[in-house]
């Protein structure tokens, strides 16, 4: 089966500079202790146009529910707002968490955005609920919790369906259609055909990494919050890899953390600040991005001390040749196709500074936004 060449385009990127693969950006869109929401957001318009204008090949946004500190709880509005403050650089969900939405819904939500920057919108998709249980049930307003890896198949199915509008004759479905539907693309011979955004799915386990490659899909792994998993996860996406009308060839993409300042000891207090931010998550306590301050003064378990070594023993970060030097071993290592950078930080300033920073140590070209 012959990949379509426009969907393989988009999805595989071209490395800017001396960068041995595509870099990317992964958005948390995190507030910090004494900031709000709108900081957070204003700053991720901010870092989108820095994106751009400094080469990285996407831009994604996360689904997350019920945390303070993360201000994506709806990737769609936000993707909707980067649109329009962007002209080039691919935007999409790094990703939307399928077993909370109707299929439907989240095919409209993409086909209006796939309207409104027309071949620049990706869609992950994930299978966690992106929060804990009880607001996950919360979502959902049914008893759909016990949805799991057997269920997502089926949802995947449906959604590219509605995305593709077109579902068999007799299916009760054929007669309903998501709006807007695929855009007509036109080729540079002048061809016009029905386009929608390509589909990644999202793991961090082997369950997506395998179904990804059945279905010859681009695959993106959270190698930033379970790195144990990453090789063996994209061993099994290759080995499991069938040509696809996507993809003719495995395409895998890590979401790797990494902050790079001027100088090593602040990043490792910046990262400090973050790993106190995932030792309250992980505890049931989230809140706002404590400061590198609160970090310092802060009274670590044993336990929670050991939590945070480990947690940092995956971040990427230091002055910028070092950060540079971390990414480039851990594409050795991984054979990833493309690095998906997200920087951690209390303060949104220091998350620009830390891209500008990375860009400047692969000699991104600096254009302007």
């Amino acid at each position: 089966m012959a990949a379509d060449d426009t969907a393989a385009d988009e999805i595989r990127g071209t490395a800017l500079g001396s960068a041995p693969v595509p870099l990317s950006v992964l958005d948390l869109v995190t507030v910090g202790a004494g900031s709000t929401a709108t900081d957070a957001l204003r700053t991720s318009v901010e870092l989108a146009r820095l994106a751009e204008s400094r080469g990285f090949h996407r831009h994604w946004v996360a689904e997350h529910h019920s945390m303070p500190g993360v201000a994506s709880s709806s990737p769609a509005v936000i993707l909707a707002h980067l649109a329009a403050h962007t002209s080039r650089i691919r935007l999409g969900s790094g990703g939307v968490m399928l077993p909370n939405h109707a299929p439907l819904v989240i095919a409209e939500q993409f086909g209006t955005l796939e309207a409104l920057a027309p071949g620049r919108i990706d869609l992950g998709l994930g299978r966690a609920p992106g929060t804990d249980g009880a607001t996950a049930a919360a979502l959902r307003r049914t008893d759909r919790l016990n949805e799991g890896a057997d269920d997502f198949p089926q949802q995947l199915a449906e959604l590219t369906r509605f995305l593709d509008d077109d579902f068999p004759d007799g299916h009760p479905y054929r007669r309903i259609h998501a709006v807007p539907g695929p855009v007509q693309a036109t080729s540079p011979g002048g061809v016009q055909s029905p386009h929608r955004p390509p589909v990644w799915l999202l793991g961090s386990s082997g369950f997506s990494a395998q179904l990804a490659g059945m279905l010859g899909l681009p695959f993106a792994f959270a190698h930033h919050f379970s790195a144990r998993n990453t090789i063996p996860a994209l061993d099994l996406y290759r080995e499991s890899f069938r040509p696809s009308e996507v993809l003719d060839a495995p395409y895998a993409l890590i979401g790797v953390s990494a902050l790079a300042t001027e100088d090593e000891k602040e990043a490792r207090r910046q990262v400090l600040a973050a790993a106190l931010n995932m030792v309250r998550l992980r505890t049931g306590r989230p809140g706002l991005v404590p400061t590198p301050e609160e970090a310092e003064a802060y009274p670590f378990s044993p336990t929670e001390r050991d939590f945070v070594d480990s947690w940092n023993a995956n971040v990427v970060f230091g002055t910028p040749d070092e950060v540079r030097a971390g990414l480039d071993e851990l594409h050795k290592r991984t054979g990833a196709d493309e690095l998906m950078i997200t920087a951690n930080a209390h303060s949104g300033d220091v998350r620009l500074r830390s891209y500008a920073l990375i860009a400047d140590a692969y000699g991104l070209p600096a254009t302007p936004a």
